[in-house]
C-alpha cells in the first residue's frame, strides 16, 4: 500500500494522511463496496477498538481507522467522511493527554466520542473532566436514557451499560445530558455536533449499543449507503490461495476451534492436496482432552500431515525459577518457538500458520500502526515471536464467536468449535507461582474433574470458558482423622460473546459443593476449592 494508508502486519487499515495516493485507494475501495461514504474511527487504544469497526461492519458502514498522532483536522477534511467516532483508552485527559489534533472538534460533522473519546471533547469544549475517586466505575450498569434523544431512539428509557472509567465528566449547564448512572451523572450528552458516551455500546453487555451506533450512524450522520456484505470464509480462502501458491505450510494445531478453523481454511486454499500441510501439536502444558480431539478430528486425513511433539521437559526446564504470570508467558515462548521453526525447517515449509486472533493481538498491546498509547494486558504465545518464515494469521481480524462462524461456514466439526477457549500458555498460567511436574500433573487432574462435571450437569455449553487454578495459597484441613495442609484450588467460570467482556457465571450451589468435594476427595494435596466472581473487567479471564 502506498504512504498514508497503511495496512501491513497489524490487524487494522490505517489512515494516516490525506495524500494523493491514500485517498485513491480509499475511492477505490468505496467503488467495489458500492458506496460513497466513508466513517473515521479514531483508534485511541482501547481494547475494544475492533469491537466498534466490527459494529460498524454489522451495519454495512464503511470505517477507516484513523491514526490520532499523524491525521489533522485537514486531512480529515479532505477525506469528508460521514462522522467520526473516537474510542476509548488507557490515557487520561488530565494527567496523558493522548496525541490528537483538537481542532477535529470544530469541524461541522457529527463526532461521538466514546469513554475517553467523550472526555477529550468535553475537555476541549470547556467542560470539567475529573478523576472519579471513589465513584470509579467498572462493569454493567443500569442508566437512565433520555427517550427523545436521536442516539437512543428505540433503547427504550432504562438500559444496561458496561462502563470502564476512572475520569469522568461533569455536569454543566451547557452541556446536554442525555443519560446517566447512579455514579455518572453524566453517562451521555451533546453539545452542538459533538455527542459522547461514557459506557461503550460495542460490547454486548451494554444492551442496545448495536442500536446506538446505529443511530449515530443513520439518524445522526444521515449515511444512506450500505455496501453489500462479502463472505468472509471465501474470501480468506482466496487470499490464502494467493498467498501460498504451491508451496508448504506448517500449521501450529491446538485442537481448539480458532486452529482447527485455520487447518479447514487451509484445506479449502490449498484444494485438498495431499503433502501440503503438517500440523503440529505440541503435548506438555496442555488440557487432558486436547490431544485426543486433536488425533479424533485430524489423525489419518490425507490433506493434512500431524505430528505430535512431546516438549513436556523443555516446558519444564524453561519455567524453573519464574513465578510470575508475565515471566512464565515469555518463558515458555521460546520453546513453542522454536519447536516450530525446527518443524517448519525439516518440512520444508515457507509458511508458519497460526489461529491467533485479533484478542491475542490486542491484548499483547498491538492492532495498529498508530501513535496512541495501548495497554498490554498480557502477552500472549502467537503474537510478535518473529519467525524466520512469513507468518498466516487469517484469523488476525476476528474475535473468539466470528472466528467460529467462519469455521462453521466451511464444515469444521461442530463438537471444535463449541470447545472452550484455552490459553496458548496451557496450564502455565493456571499454576500459580513456580511451574514443577507436580503442580502440573496437579493442574492437569483438577482440570479433568471441573470439565468433566460441567458436561454431566449440562453446563458447560451455558459458559464461554471454565477453569481451575492451583493457587500458592495453603490452607489447614483434614485427611481422614489427621490435621493436614493442603493447597487451594480456585474455580472460574464466565459468560461472554468475544471475550473482551465477560461476566462470572451463575452456576448452581450444589454443582460448585459437588465439584468442590470430587476434588478433595480425589486430590489429596487440595485443602479447599473457592470460586471466583469477578468480571472482566476489571479482572481478566484467565487468571494471569
Amino acid at each position: 500500500m502506498s504512504a498514508g494508508f497503511y495496512k501491513g502486519g497489524t490487524v487494522l487499515s490505517t489512515f494516516k494522511k490525506a495524500t494523493k495516493s491514500a485517498l485513491e485507494e480509499v475511492q477505490e475501495e468505496m467503488r467495489v463496496r458500492q458506496t460513497k461514504e466513508v466513517f473515521l474511527l479514531f483508534a485511541m487504544g482501547s481494547q475494544f477498538d475492533h469491537l466498534i469497526k466490527q459494529s460498524l461492519e454489522k451495519l454495512g458502514v464503511f470505517c477507516l481507522v484513523a491514526d490520532p498522532s499523524s491525521v489533522t483536522a485537514d486531512d480529515v477534511r479532505e477525506l469528508k467522511p460521514m462522522g467520526i467516532i473516537l474510542s476509548g483508552g488507557p490515557a487520561s485527559v488530565q494527567t496523558e493527554p493522548p496525541p490528537f489534533d483538537r481542532k477535529i472538534f470544530e469541524l461541522e460533522m457529527p463526532i461521538l466520542g466514546i469513554c475517553l473519546g467523550f472526555q477529550m471533547w468535553a475537555d476541549y469544549a470547556g467542560f470539567t473532566v475529573t478523576a472519579s475517586a471513589g465513584h470509579r466505575e467498572f462493569g454493567v450498569h443500569d442508566a437512565t436514557l433520555d427517550k427523545s434523544s436521536k442516539l437512543f431512539e428505540g433503547c427504550g428509557g432504562f438500559t444496561a451499560v458496561l462502563e470502564s472509567h476512572g475520569d469522568r465528566v461533569e455536569p454543566h449547564d451547557g452541556l446536554h445530558v442525555i443519560a446517566k448512572t447512579d455514579n455518572a451523572p453524566v453517562a451521555a450528552a451533546r453539545y452542538h455536533n459533538l455527542w459522547g458516551v461514557q459506557f461503550h455500546p460495542e460490547v454486548t453487555h451494554t444492551t442496545h449499543g448495536l442500536r446506538m451506533l446505529e443511530n449515530f450512524c443513520f439518524r445522526i450522520c444521515c449515511a444512506k449507503d450500505c455496501f453489500p456484505a462479502t463472505n468472509i470464509a471465501q474470501h480468506k480462502i482466496r487470499q490464502l490461495r494467493e498467498q501460498i501458491g504451491e508451496k508448504r505450510v506448517l500449521l501450529a494445531l491446538s485442537g481448539g476451534s480458532d486452529s482447527s478453523t485455520v487447518a479447514y481454511l487451509l484445506k479449502e486454499a490449498l484444494g485438498g492436496k495431499s503433502g501440503r500441510i503438517r500440523a503440529i501439536y505440541i503435548r506438555g502444558i496442555d488440557r487432558p482432552d486436547d490431544e485426543a480431539f486433536v488425533l479424533k478430528y485430524f489423525g489419518g486425513q490425507d490433506w493434512l500431515e500431524l505430528k505430535v511433539v512431546d516438549a513436556t521437559q523443555q516446558f519444564l526446564d524453561v519455567l524453573a525459577g519464574h513465578v510470575t504470570m508475565k515471566a512464565k508467558r515469555v518463558a515458555m515462548r521460546g520453546v513453542y518457538k522454536a519447536i516450530l521453526e525446527q518443524e517448519a525447517e525439516q518440512f520444508e515449509a515457507s509458511f508458519i500458520a497460526q489461529g491467533t486472533l485479533y484478542t491475542d493481538i490486542s491484548e499483547s498491546g498491538g492492532g495498529y500502526d498508530a501513535g496512541a498509547r495501548k495497554a498490554v494486558i498480557k502477552q500472549h504465545h502467537n503474537t510478535n515471536l518473529d519467525f524466520k518464515l512469513p507468518e498466516l494469521l487469517p484469523l488476525a481480524d476476528c474475535v473468539k464467536d466470528n472466528g467460529r462462524n467462519i469455521g462453521r461456514t466451511i464444515g469444521v466439526p461442530e463438537e471444535l468449535l463449541v470447545r472452550h477457549p484455552f490459553p496458548g500458555p496451557g496450564l502455565v498460567v493456571r499454576v500459580e507461582g513456580e511451574v514443577t511436574a507436580d503442580k502440573l500433573a496437579m493442574a492437569r487432574v483438577v482440570d479433568c474433574i471441573w470439565i468433566e462435571e460441567l458436561r454431566k450437569w449440562q453446563l458447560y455449553d451455558t459458559v464461554w470458558q471454565a477453569g481451575a487454578v492451583i493457587t500458592q495459597s495453603v490452607t489447614t484441613c483434614t485427611k481422614g482423622d489427621d490435621a493436614a495442609s493442603g493447597v487451594v484450588v480456585a474455580l472460574w467460570a464466565v459468560w461472554s460473546v468475544n471475550g473482551f467482556t465477560a461476566t462470572a457465571a451463575e452456576l448452581p450451589n450444589d454443582f460448585l459443593r459437588h465439584v468442590a468435594r470430587r476434588i478433595t476427595n480425589e486430590v489429596r494435596a487440595v485443602g479447599a476449592v473457592v470460586y471466583r466472581l469477578s468480571d472482566k473487567p476489571p479482572a481478566t479471564i484467565e487468571w494471569g
